[in-house]
């Protein structure tokens, strides 16, 4: 397990994203928005209070079985191989607390974004169903203050469930949310959103064939 001594999320939150597995279409039960559907993924929206938006992801990954992809997920060092956006990505610990700390590479004239995070990964079993969950969110630790020219984000959580397809690969739903600070260009925020989310997720698709070779 990832947490030691008091866990950050609880069982309700874990439960909570395996049901998102079974939510395929947000928009038809609230006001979530289709955004773009592309190679395989929809990816959906909500209105935040901030003026940003919530995310969720629904995709799939061929020839990635669920747990290989959730190993891949939580692997940091092999993160840095096949992530073009990390500048540093490390686990460090604090008053016996485990937080991660990510510098995310934004692309000029824009500044760098790093985060401070807690997360934690549970097999989860649903009526019979072995579903891998991964929750993430951001905290506040002085021991790890803000740097020059780097934007902390000060809130951040996301989640992401995944189980097998019934075939080789995996189902995957991801919620998101963050927000960035400073002026973001519009055209950038929805790059991200419409091309950076899809990529990523063919990167993972990549990253996990690529892990099994060298394990």
């Amino acid at each position: 397990m990832e947490a030691e001594g008091p866990r950050p999320f609880s069982e309700e939150q874990f439960r909570a994203a395996c049901r998102e597995l079974d939510q395929p279409a947000p928009g038809a039960e609230g006001p979530w928005q289709l955004l773009v559907e592309t190679m395989g993924v929809r990816i959906y929206r909500l209105y935040h209070e901030s003026g940003l938006y919530e995310y969720k992801i629904f995709g799939g990954l061929a020839d990635c079985p669920p747990k290989l992809c959730a190993d891949v997920y939580m692997d940091l060092d092999f993160r840095k191989e096949w992530d073009q956006y990390v500048k540093e990505l490390c686990e460090k610990t604090y008053d016996g607390e485990k937080v991660i700390y990510w510098e995310v590479k934004y692309p000029f004239p824009l500044s760098n974004r790093d985060y401070v995070y807690v997360r934690e990964r549970r097999e989860m079993d649903v009526d019979g169903r072995k579903i891998w969950v991964v929750l993430a969110q951001s905290v506040s630790v002085p021991q790890c203050p803000e740097k020059p020219g780097i934007i902390r984000v000060k809130s951040y959580k996301q989640s992401v469930a995944i189980e097998s397809d019934g075939k080789a690969g995996s189902k995957v739903c991801m919620y998101y949310f963050d927000n960035p600070g400073g002026m973001i260009p519009s055209w950038l925020v929805n790059w991200a959103a419409k091309s950076g989310v899809p990529a990523f997720l063919k990167d993972i698709q990549k990253a996990c064939l690529n892990y099994s070779k060298r394990t």
